[in-house]
């Protein structure tokens, strides 16, 4: 284009959560996203091997720091204090992003809706949050929200709450045209060696709406577009496609692993509003409201607390349903009776007198409650070692209702992670066979049931690389999502940092690796947003 302006962006990154060929193949096939399908032709792609756990506020962390959590810190959209919870943000990353190693090799950096950025730490150039920030984030430099107010008459991290239909549909374009042009007026604005663009709404659309292949086509077709107009402006040298993990259809069944362990004497429960997961629905109804408080009985309605009261006296939803099973109205009731008004009456984890629980499904795994490390622990120091292999041993002989098992992987923590974060990871992690069965931290309604999601994450994503350097005959079979910041860097002559768990692939010429000096941490805060925690809750990421 001739009015093109001159850039210097040598190397541009889009992310593409949930992407995967499952997905991207059929709208290859009709041309309906030609920009993407470009990338894939003109260079080389391959599957990108996702992490354990496989989900958005881990994942990403991983992929733009080369590290897996067990290094990062970062295990699922909660971090604990003992039993005590709150979201995760970009205090809870412990380690160098590769814009902030380009930082430190005098590049100038862009990126746009990067999951679990905020509050946002300083580089040279521009940082607007993703995912887990509030709607109205911190970004770096300090204004740059009002400017890009200013520029473009709105941004948003976030669809309004209440919308459904093809008002829902227009929010995913709309959403993903914000990312677009964002990035392309700080790119303007900044002239950066290195851009990344994350766009969040081809994860979402299968939340909210599973099966919904419209809904699909219109979220792709408006990141194809927002992707070309960027290559048009601002022509990069190279062009990385990545993925934090795929997504499919989940045909399996739900497995309950709190059920399961309190039916083997390890998770007491309770109903005095003291446990987990009930809060989550809870907290969401009141920040709907506007309240501040998490005093349940607050946000309920009258029958809500009801049947909380109930609750407390031992009249749960679990015996509720099974009594209208007896009579054949269960499913008709529970069609008819918000989720909250159902949980407000669940009987919950109580963590202070369990042995050992599943206090986040996202977290893939089962904490053990020892004593001297939990507020609470029931586990001497001594037995931890023969509870972890007690749980090692009972997990991996669980069969699902057609026989086939739970779980394709049980293990030590130490054994899939590694670095000094490892502890904060759940003591014995629990793999889904193929991400097929779906894990749920529910008690009650018996072991096994059908997923709550028809549609959730798999471990195969999808990364594609082309331009300048690119080898577009390499094979990437075998690459994994620590891969991504290591071979971004060599497209722009940079060494990755020596505590990356990732190598640069064989598309690109490797340019080694370099001791950087170590991470120095700032003090965690507190994400203190009610509204993010509700979005993660409607989404079905807390329970």
């Amino acid at each position: 284009m001739a009015d093109r302006p001159e850039t210097n962006l040598e190397t541009l990154l889009v992310g593409v959560d949930a992407g995967c060929r499952r997905v991207l193949d059929p709208l290859f096939e009709t041309d309906a996203v030609p920009r993407l399908e470009s990338i894939f032709d003109e260079g080389t792609a391959g599957g990108l091997r996702s992490q354990i756990p496989p989900w958005t506020p881990s994942a990403w962390p991983s992929l733009y720091t080369g590290v897996n959590p067990g290094k990062h810190g970062v295990f699922g959209f909660l971090t604990f204090d003992g039993y005590d919870w709150d979201v995760v943000n970009a205090t809870h990353v412990r380690e160098r992003t590769l814009w902030e190693v380009l930082d430190r090799n005098d590049r100038t950096s862009v990126v746009v809706n990067a999951p679990v950025t905020h509050p946002p730490r300083e580089i040279d150039g521009a940082i607007v949050p993703g995912y887990t920030a509030p709607e109205e984030p911190d970004c770096h430099p300090a204004g740059l929200l009002a400017d890009l107010r200013a520029e473009m008459g709105d941004y948003r991290v976030y669809a309004p709450r209440d919308v459904s239909g093809d008002e829902q549909i227009e929010w995913y374009r709309r959403l993903t045209e914000m990312r677009g042009e964002a990035f392309r007026y700080l790119a303007d604005r900044f002239d950066p060696s290195f851009g990344f663009v994350q766009f969040q709404q081809t994860d979402t659309v299968f939340h909210e709406r599973p099966g919904d292949d419209e809904a699909v086509r219109a979220v792709y077709e408006a990141v194809d577009e927002q992707v070309g107009a960027i290559l048009d402006q601002c022509d990069p040298d190279t062009v990385v496609v990545a993925s934090d993990h795929g997504m499919g259809e989940y045909r399996g069944s739900e497995f309950r692993v709190n059920e399961f362990l309190r039916e083997q004497g390890l998770v007491e429960t309770t109903a005095d509003g003291e446990g987990m997961p009930t809060w989550s629905t809870i907290a969401s109804n009141q920040l709907r409201e506007g309240k501040e408080s998490r005093d349940a009985a607050d946000s309920l309605s009258p029958l809500g607390r009801a049947l909380a009261a109930g609750a407390a006296v031992g009249i749960t939803s679990q015996r509720i349903r099974a009594g209208l099973d007896a009579v054949g109205l269960a499913d008709f009731v529970a069609e008819r009776v918000p989720n909250d008004v159902a949980r407000a009456a669940a009987e919950r984890v109580d963590f202070a007198e369990s042995v050992a629980y599943m206090r986040d499904r996202i977290e893939l795994g089962v904490r053990v409650n020892l004593r001297g490390r939990e507020p609470d622990g029931v586990v001497a120091p001594g037995d931890y070692e023969r509870v972890r292999e007690d749980l090692i041993a009972m997990l991996s002989a669980v069969e699902t209702p057609d026989g086939r098992p739970a779980f394709e992987r049980v293990a030590r923590r130490e054994e899939v992670f590694s670095g000094p974060y490892v502890e904060a990871a759940p003591d014995v992690v629990t793999v889904p066979r193929e991400f097929d069965e779906f894990l749920s931290t529910r008690v009650g309604d018996g072991q096994f049931g059908p997923p709550s999601e028809p549609y959730n994450h798999k471990r195969e994503g999808v990364i594609a690389m082309a331009g300048a350097g690119v080898d577009a005959d390499a094979d990437l079979s075998g690459a994994h999502l620590f891969d991504v910041a290591p071979t971004v860097l060599a497209t722009l002559g940079i060494p990755a940092g020596d505590r990356m768990d990732g190598s640069a692939l064989p598309a690109v010429e490797p340019v080694g690796t370099r001791a950087y000096p170590a991470f120095d941490p700032d003090a965690q805060v507190a994400t203190d947003d009610g509204d993010v925690e509700a979005r993660l809750a409607d989404l079905g990421y807390i329970e």
